[in-house]
């Protein structure tokens, strides 16, 4: 089972998205949230930081006490943590580019019209941003 982590980075009522490349092997030309698997001897919060600071070029400040959502997928054999963060220091930048090809902050009104990594996504960033 791969363990991966992700977090929304909430801000003014929108969450930040990254289109992953097309040429992707897991998961291409989808919008997901920012991060990735977690290493060896790494709590989840330790690879949501790391992955973050290599994704996004952010130091993650204030994260969410417990996970958002667990979501496992069997047939890919993951196991994914999606942890809300709501304070960084730094402006997200798209700093992998072989990764993503596009980051974007959208509301609830995009969230329909865009093909996501997890159909769970949808409804659970949703209901994240209208709280």
């Amino acid at each position: 089972m791969h363990d991966v982590v992700t977090g929304a980075l909430v801000r003014s009522g929108r969450v930040l998205v990254a289109h992953r490349s097309p040429r992707r092997r897991w998961y291409p030309d989808v919008w997901d949230l920012p991060g990735g698997h977690v290493d060896a001897g790494e709590t989840e919060l330790q690879a949501l930081r790391r992955e973050l600071r290599e994704e996004l070029a952010v130091e993650a400040q204030s994260i969410a006490p417990e996970p958002l959502a667990r979501v496992e997928d069997p047939d890919a054999d993951l196991r994914l943590g999606l942890w809300v963060v709501r304070d960084w220091v730094g402006t997200p930048v798209n700093a992998c580019p072989d990764e993503h090809d596009e980051i974007r902050w959208v509301g609830t009104e995009e969230l329909p019209h865009l093909a996501l990594a997890h159909p769970q996504y949808r409804q659970l960033l949703s209901a994240l941003l209208t709280r």
